[in-house]
């Protein structure tokens, strides 16, 4: 058998079908797009569009509720990527795990509203972890290297966000209750 010789199994590779090629292509003249209209032009993109009437979306009523405006947003580290940083001497074990030292230490690009972690890979180093959740299996394997996590810490951006909500809405009241006097 020489390299010219091979070849792929017959039916595995279907040539494609080139359209607008002849009227004796089959796929010819109109090139499979029927006649006229504005589906057989070229740039059409009437996905929902129903000629004008109101269309389905917008006639039945909006129903039940989404969380995802209100869920947190959070940053997913697993313990392969926390020793890698620590055998790459970028995060220091014998400081606390934040979500502003893993950023520091480029494991993550930015904070966002805490940190969970999770248990994909091993860890060796004995940890402190400061963060928002993490995995009951990572859990474990941090406490089995000799370390220990604290769950439901925010981290500093989100702990001011629900400050600035919270303030936000104080004032709201307090303007609330000097219109009704």
């Amino acid at each position: 058998m020489k390299l010219n010789e091979i070849s792929d199994i017959a039916g595995a590779s279907k040539p494609r079908k080139r359209i607008g090629r002849g009227i004796g292509s089959g796929t010819g003249k109109t090139g499979g797009r029927g006649v006229k209209g504005q589906k057989s032009r070229s740039g059409v993109a009437i996905n929902g569009f129903e000629g004008g009437q109101m269309p389905i979306y917008r006639r039945l009523p909006k129903r039940g509720f989404s969380n995802a405006m209100f869920a947190r947003k959070l940053n997913i580290v697993s313990l392969a990527r926390l020793q890698i940083a620590i055998d790459a001497k970028k995060l220091d074990a014998k400081k606390p795990i934040t979500a502003q030292a893993l950023v520091d230490a480029g494991v993550m690009r930015r904070v966002k509203d805490g940190v969970r972690i999770l248990s994909d890979g091993e860890i060796k180093a004995k940890l402190t972890c400061e963060v928002f959740g993490a995995s009951k299996v990572a859990i474990e394997k941090i406490e089995k290297a000799g370390g220990s996590v604290a769950v439901g810490v925010l981290s500093v951006k989100a702990t001011a966000d629900a400050a600035a909500a919270e303030k936000a809405d104080k004032k709201a009241k307090k303007a609330e209750k000097a219109d009704k006097e």
